[in-house]
């Protein structure tokens, strides 16, 4: 019974700290200073430095040390000889911290705020702290649609992805999948000096993120009349563009934001020296300045959606183990 109880009770918690932090991202939104993302990303770099070789090898012992690492303070801070209070406002800040829901949002209004005044040159500016794609010559449709993509992504990468593995595995579960998604961005990109050695954090990121980007597909599809859309549209558009991305995950979030806001996403896009020519998603218009405010509300939307299943998942789920824990022993007796 005291460990059916106590099931019970460490899902209701966990729960309950996880809500605590969504809402704290929801009003605090990311630190401008001191932000533990980038504390961590300083570490790894420093660690690349002495690790790196041209070789997959090296490029997975480092994303294993990294990874690891990270969940392992998790599990410290998680099951450290503290006070029930203080665990809970551990869980809670690590949830705020792995998020990034309203500051990728507020990023994006700005853009399509200046989009909407006409400054395509000033929200050229802005458009590398969403992406990395080059500004210098985008249009105002093109500056739309990377932002729109971009807060297609990482409404997965940002808020469902993190809400997913703190529902599965706790503080471990929040840092060891940002730790993950950092390390994609650092080294998972596909240039010459990464290609090889960034080659596992890029799979690894992959693999963390299957179960979230396609639950972020479906929430998208669920969700499209939120922002006038089609629910058929959205599931048509997923069903049938989602695989033509390069990354397995993100063309799923991306196709079914597409459909959902009746636009066509995917194109051209320039990094720098690399040009990448994207298969087309939808068969709608091509973006505008406004529609950033509805990829953002559906966004909004999607996340809120997530929070709610995977949070309430953790209480159910957690309840349904505490009664077959207690059933066994009533066997057992």
């Amino acid at each position: 019974m005291v460990l059916g109880v106590r099931t019970r009770s460490s899902g209701a918690v966990l729960a309950a700290e996880m809500a605590t932090g969504f809402v704290a991202d929801l009003l605090l939104a990311d630190p401008e200073r001191g932000h533990p993302v980038a504390a961590f990303g300083r570490i790894a770099q420093r660690l690349e430095n002495v690790a790196y070789a041209d070789s997959r090898i090296n490029g997975a012992a480092y994303t294993a040390a990294c990874v690891g690492g990270a969940a392992a303070l998790g599990a410290l801070a998680a099951r450290g000889r503290t006070s029930p209070a203080v665990r809970f406002v551990t869980t809670a800040a690590a949830t705020w911290c792995v998020l990034g829901a309203t500051s990728l949002r507020r990023e994006a209004t700005a853009i399509g705020d200046l989009l909407e005044a006409g400054d395509v040159d000033a929200a050229r500016e802005r458009v590398p702290r969403l992406c990395g794609r080059d500004p210098r010559k985008l249009s105002e449709g093109e500056i739309a649609r990377a932002v729109i993509e971009s807060v297609a992504e990482n409404t997965s990468d940002a808020v469902v992805a993190p809400l997913f593995w703190g529902a599965v595995g706790g503080v471990p579960g929040l840092l060891a999948y940002r730790a993950a998604n950092t390390l994609d961005a650092m080294v998972g990109h596909k240039s010459e000096h990464y290609l090889k050695f960034g080659w596992a954090s890029a799979r690894l990121d992959d693999a963390m993120n299957l179960v979230p980007a396609r639950l972020t597909g479906a929430l998208t599809v669920a969700l499209a009349p939120k922002v006038g859309g089609s629910r058929q549209e959205a599931w048509r558009t997923l069903r049938y563009d989602g695989n033509k991305h390069p990354s397995p995950n993100a063309g799923r979030c991306e196709a079914a934001a597409a459909g959902a806001l009746g636009l066509r996403l995917g194109g051209t896009n320039t990094y720098g020296t690399r040009i990448e020519h994207r298969p087309y998603l939808g068969v709608g218009r091509c973006p505008r300045g406004f529609d950033v405010e509805r990829a953002n509300r559906l966004s909004a939307a999607v996340s809120t959606g997530a929070a709610t299943v995977l949070i309430g998942g953790v209480l159910v789920s957690r309840a349904l183990a505490g009664r077959m824990l207690r059933g066994g022993r009533g066997r057992r007796g």
